[in-house]
């Protein structure tokens, strides 16, 4: 009974450590794959893929997407669809002083989400179809309706698939709600929630764009009217600087006549100036010489 009790003990215990650990993680953002391992020394920590081997860089700053972070977690940074997946994380540690290296895997199951918001009529194109994608369902309504297949492709004419994309020609609003893509075993590896544009839903990156939107508008009728009120005041200085710079009328000032000429002159026999005078009248009028003016008058 105790043997029976301690074989299922064991079992339960080597079924919970190879269990997939879920992380997640978001489209341009980090994960932490946490390797939670004590020893005394670690010797080798490596990275693998279902399809390849991952080169571990040992600090942040090197040029690579994936480096190790403290004792063995590994930290997969500028994450994208592709990404998504299992991973193995396997850590080689020395606890006596033997110079024998134990291994211990922990395995993850990486999934990856993102938020897009599309505007109608626009394509929709979703970088989700990667090698070990089997399908892609759609949730609207509650219900999750399956939209490609591996192996048998879309079921609507209004998408298509080009080069693991999966694309919707034109958006509309019945095609919102979110996308999930699984693999073969039913896990699910990718998780798109896609929004039309303008809509509450969407929330605070659409609240952002809305804001923008609303400051363009204002800027749509400010600049016009600001370019006319800039055009009416340099007409303005214009038509002052015209008005001083005009040339006034000739207006002759009254004349002290000479008394032998009043003499000479009948009773109310108006006054003439003589017609060879008469050009230049006015010049020597604005530049105060009365005398010549004098002279050219005609009794």
């Amino acid at each position: 009974m105790f043997k029976i009790f301690g074989l299922m003990l064991l079992f339960g215990l080597v079924f919970s450590g190879n269990k997939d650990i879920p992380v997640t993680g978001k489209t341009g953002g980090n994960v932490t794959l946490a390797c939670e391992f004590i020893a005394n020394r670690i010797v080798q920590v490596e990275l693998f893929s279902e399809s390849k081997d991952i080169d571990i860089c040992e600090t942040e700053e090197c040029s690579g997407r994936v480096f190790k972070k403290a004792a063995c977690d590994v930290v997969i940074k500028n994450l994208s669809f592709s990404d998504a997946g299992k991973y193995t994380l396997r850590v080689f540690y020395n606890n006596d002083q033997s110079n024998v290296a134990q291994q211990k895997d922990r395995i993850y199951q990486l999934h990856i989400h993102d938020e897009i918001t599309v505007k109608t009529g626009k394509p929709l194109k979703m970088h989700v179809l990667m090698s070990i994608a089997n399908k892609v369902e759609k949730n609207s309504s509650g219900e999750w309706t399956e939209v490609w297949k591996r192996g048998h492709g879309v079921w609507s004419d209004r998408m298509n698939v080009s080069d693991e994309n999966l694309i919707i020609k034109a958006f509309t609003d019945n095609d919102a709600g979110t996308y999930r893509v699984l693999n073969s075993e039913g896990e699910i590896l990718i998780t798109v929630t896609v929004t039309e544009s303008g809509t509450q839903s969407s929330g605070k990156l659409d609240t952002d764009k809305d804001k923008t939107g609303d400051t363009g508008e204002h800027n749509h009728w400010i600049l016009p009217v600001g370019v006319c009120s800039g055009i009416l005041v340099v007409l303005a200085v214009i038509a002052v600087i015209m008005w001083r710079c005009w040339p006034r009328s000739y207006r002759p000032a009254p004349v002290q006549e000479n008394p032998e000429s009043r003499a000479t002159r009948g009773v109310g026999e108006p006054l003439m100036i003589l017609p060879e005078c008469d050009e230049t009248a006015q010049e020597h009028w604005t530049r105060g010489d009365t005398t010549v003016i004098r002279n050219c008058l005609q009794h």
